[in-house]
């Protein structure tokens, strides 16, 4: 019997015009990321500004790409090897080092790999961008690949599923709801520092990359107000198409993986999501291709033998503790000048931001957790106001700074204590939206036993809603807590126009010294003190609540 031929339908030509047109402004800005790079003062015309936005948009989209495929490695080697406690302090560590500090490491280095040319420059944003982003998500799918159900790990042991056949389907499916809203907060995150990444100002260097970011800094600087509500608008509608085009199709497409015994609520739908289905070309193709990259993936595994041996550590383990060596000997080379009376004064002014850290966790978790609890038990809810919150997120925190930072000091209060409320503008997401994420992962058939045995009010949060979402939270409460030590550096330091004001903390010490001596022995101390205060917090507390969440707290 011949087959019956495919025909294309009204869907695909709607489908094809959609994917030429994305297709066209990747190919653009990328043509434009190539380039020769030739310095030039930015321009506040707002004709300008779709180039600009397109050129950002292609930053935070590469950035965000990487990050996944940083996640989907490094994620898996932390769980699964016995590298866990060294590759987990390392995470701890990276989320900790400030963007400023990457930007200061790596701008020198990205540019002279293209002298001349601007490629350089995007790596060195585009970097940046990857180090506000690849952590959060990196914790995310940590977390449920150590949270796995019991039962899915006994079935996938009864049918010998092979490393690649576990990983491609069970634990990538039963991460994939939380990681996709880790994604969506990793993206808000790399708006927060999306004006450091494209406005360059490392020591003597100033360069100033084509974006809304350097728009925005620009506009600042020169206390243009209609700039700056001009840059706003363009964020804003860049955060909308990201959400309609990209990850609104997929929360609609992970709530299928959620894990339950019995079906919920139908998923929530996109308008690109059903395009794309109803497209029977794309449909075709898309299932063809990605049978093709399976059998790609699992191929080799069925030459092995049934039971490989144990990959050996030591090849791994060995130059990393050499780096980590070599790294601990330039930090004394660099730091054994300043004498230890400063090393003392940056541990005390880490301890001043410390607390406010600790503030600021407190404050966010006792608002957002039970926000985001009820608001992921209502998914066509968290559906309608999922790109608010991405716009609230987003949202450059930075620009509420100066007029707060003002009322502040004109009302004669204390910049040391309300500087952690302006820390937590941007820093309080994390926890939502992994607060979001666990609520909706709660299985269905949990929620309607508790119905069924008259669990309500205090009760119902304490035996279900808290539990079940206990791991989300963890990694909320870590990200955040990587996440603030950050947003200390623009917090602790407010400028506007030619008036600046500071509080006292290790933010504002790397602030002062990154602008001063671009790579010096002061600002290597601080972000190692800062890594290092980072490192034993998590240590100390985190990890602890890690640990009980895969052996209390798991479904």
């Amino acid at each position: 019997m011949r087959p019956t031929p495919l025909k294309p339908n009204r869907y695909d030509l709607l489908a094809l015009a959609f994917i030429l047109v994305l297709l066209a402004l990747f190919l653009e800005a990328s043509r434009e990321a190539a380039a020769p790079f030739t310095p030039a003062e930015l321009s506040l015309d707002p004709r300008h500004l779709p180039g600009y936005a397109l050129r950002t948009a292609f930053r935070m989209g590469v950035a965000l790409l990487l990050s996944l495929a940083f996640t989907l490695v490094y994620a898996p080697l932390a769980a699964k090897t016995r590298l866990e406690p060294f590759l987990v302090s390392l995470l701890d560590i990276l989320q900790s080092v400030p963007v400023l500090g990457f930007l200061a490491a790596t701008a020198g280095a990205f540019a002279a790999l293209f002298p001349g040319r601007a490629l350089g420059l995007e790596l060195s944003a585009i970097f940046a961008v990857f180090t506000s982003q690849a952590w959060n998500m990196a914790f995310s799918f940590y977390q449920s690949l150590k949270t796995l159900p019991k039962d899915l790990l006994e079935v996938a042991a009864l049918y010998r599923f092979t490393p690649w056949q576990r990983f491609l389907r069970l634990e990538l499916p039963f991460a994939l709801p939380g990681l996709v809203w880790n994604g969506m907060m990793s993206m808000s995150g790399g708006w927060f520092f999306v004006v450091a990444s494209e406005a360059i100002a490392v020591g003597k260097t100033q360069v100033e990359l084509p974006g809304i970011g350097a728009y925005l800094a620009t506009a600042i600087a020169k206390q243009d107000g209609h700039a700056v509500l001009m840059a706003v608008g363009s964020m804003l509608l860049v955060i909308l198409l990201y959400d309609q085009l990209f990850f609104r199709p997929l929360v609609a497409w992970s709530q299928r993986f959620k894990y339950e015994e019995r079906p919920g609520p139908p998923p929530p739908r996109s308008w690109v999501l059903d395009l794309l289905s109803r497209s029977r070309v794309v449909r075709k193709v898309a299932g063809a291709l990605f049978s093709l990259a399976l059998e790609a993936l699992l191929a080799p595994e069925r030459r092995l033998a049934p039971k490989p041996r144990a990959l050996p550590l030591w090849p791994l383990a060995l130059p990393l503790l050499l780096l980590g060596a070599m790294g601990a000997w330039a930090l004394w080379r660099q730091a054994a000048p300043l004498g230890l009376g400063e090393v003392g004064r940056v541990f005390l002014l880490g301890f001043f931001t410390l607390l406010r850290v600790l503030g600021v966790l407190a404050l966010a978790a006792l608002v957002w957790v039970p926000v985001g609890i009820l608001l992921g038990s209502r998914p066509s809810l968290a559906q309608r106001v999922q790109a608010f919150l991405q716009v609230l997120a987003a949202f450059p925190a930075n620009l509420l700074y100066p007029p707060l930072a003002y009322a502040i000091v004109h009302r004669h209060l204390s910049l040391e204590v309300f500087s952690a409320f302006l820390m937590v503008l941007g820093t309080q997401w994390y926890i939502l939206f992994n607060a979001v994420a666990g609520s909706l992962a709660l299985p269905q058939d949990l929620k309607e036993a508790a119905r069924s045995f008259g669990l309500r009010g205090l009760p119902l949060w304490r035996r279900l809603l808290l539990p079940g979402t206990f791991p989300y939270l963890v990694t909320g409460l870590i990200t955040a807590s990587g996440g603030t030590w950050n947003a200390s550096i623009v917090a602790e330091v407010v400028q506007w126009g030619n008036t600046t004001w500071q509080a006292t903390g290790l933010g504002s010490y790397i602030t002062f010294w990154t602008l001063r001596e671009g790579q010096g022995p002061h600002l290597l101390l601080g972000i190692a003190v800062m890594s290092l205060y980072v490192a034993v917090l998590n240590r100390l507390l985190w990890r602890r609540l890690y640990r009980l969440a895969e052996e209390r707290f798991r479904l």
